[in-house]
This record gives structure tokens, C-alpha cells and sequence, in this order.
């Protein structure tokens, strides 16, 4: 069982569902009907816009929210692209948060936000600064690989059997569809 947890498959397996969960949740807001109504198309182009003087949002709970969601990417690509220069995992943090982003304009379902663009890629260098850390720590790249799927596999299982409980007997999230008006 141990060998399980040191492989790379598994890391690209969480990966994947880790992916595909962030899309359900960031583009396509948990399927929640409330969410989509009424949204209009607009960009957001300036990051942190209260801090020019500017009219918008400055939410630092949705800031945090938005780093913390993106840790687990910036871990799992530590492992998968070890040998990547550090720019080149920038550039994938970035661009991935903004497929998100953009995403949400084109299926209007949110909007574009330069802050959100932001905080997502700076939850991908915290994430990859995390395992850098752990790796520094642990001393080889093994036993870091290791203990991030493990945390991982735990993590995923958790938040997969709470989203399900929620699903099958219509609470929280999922209930919020009957709340439009």
C-alpha cells in the first residue's frame, strides 16, 4: 500500500479529479441556479481595484478563499513537474487560473477578475512553495511525494463523500437552487 502513495500516477489521478472539481466549482459554481441568474459578461482587468481608489470588489475572504483553493495544484505540480524551471510553473499557475477566468466570462457564469487571476496563481506558488519546503525538510523528494498523496487521497475522499452527503439529501450548496428570489 505504501508504493501506492509514492507513485506519480496517483499524484496525476488526484490531479485530474482535483481539476475537473476546481472547474465545478470556480466556472460552473457548484450548479447552482443562483449563481447563474442574471449574470452579466464583464472584465475585471485591474487586480485589486480598492487599492487605487477605484469602485469594486476587495473581498478579503473571497481573496483567501481563492489562494487556499489553489494550494493543492501548486503541490501537485511540484511533484509532477520537478524538473520544471520555476517559470515555467508560474506560467502554468497563471494560465490555468485564467482558463478559469475566462471561462466564466465566455459561459457567463461569472465574471473575468484580474484579483481572482492573482490570487489563484499566488495559491499555485504557496502550494509549490509548501512541497518545496516539505521536500527541504524531508530531505528527498520521495517522502514528500509520499505525504502529499496521502494528505491528497485523504483530502480528495473527504471532500468527495461531503459534496455527495450534500447531493443525496439536498442540504446546504445544493438547496441554494431554490433560493433565487
Amino acid at each position: 500500500m505504501s508504493i501506492l502513495f509514492k507513485s506519480k500516477p496517483l499524484t496525476l489521478i488526484l490531479l485530474a479529479i482535483y481539476l475537473i472539481s476546481l472547474f465545478w466549482i470556480i466556472v460552473l459554481k457548484f450548479n447552482i441556479s443562483a449563481y447563474h441568474d442574471g449574470v452579466e459578461r464583464s472584465m475585471n482587468w485591474i487586480p485589486f481595484p480598492s487599492l487605487f481608489g477605484l469602485s469594486g470588489q476587495g473581498d478579503l475572504n473571497e481573496s483567501l478563499l481563492n489562494i487556499f483553493i489553489f494550494i493543492p495544484f501548486g503541490l501537485y505540480v511540484g511533484i509532477l513537474g520537478e524538473n520544471w524551471p520555476i517559470g515555467q510553473k508560474l506560467i502554468l499557475f497563471f494560465v490555468t487560473s485564467f482558463i478559469f477566468e475566462i471561462s466564466q466570462y465566455l459561459f457567463k457564469y461569472g465574471a473575468f477578475d484580474a484579483t481572482d487571476l492573482v490570487n489563484n496563481t499566488a495559491g499555485g506558488v504557496v502550494g509549490f512553495l509548501i512541497f518545496a519546503g516539505l521536500e527541504k525538510r524531508l530531505g528527498e523528494n520521495k517522502r514528500a511525494l509520499h505525504i502529499i498523496n496521502l494528505l491528497g487521497l485523504v483530502g480528495t475522499v473527504l471532500v468527495l463523500s461531503f459534496l455527495f452527503y450534500l447531493k443525496l439529501n439536498h442540504l446546504w450548496i445544493f438547496r441554494m437552487e431554490l433560493i433565487q428570489r
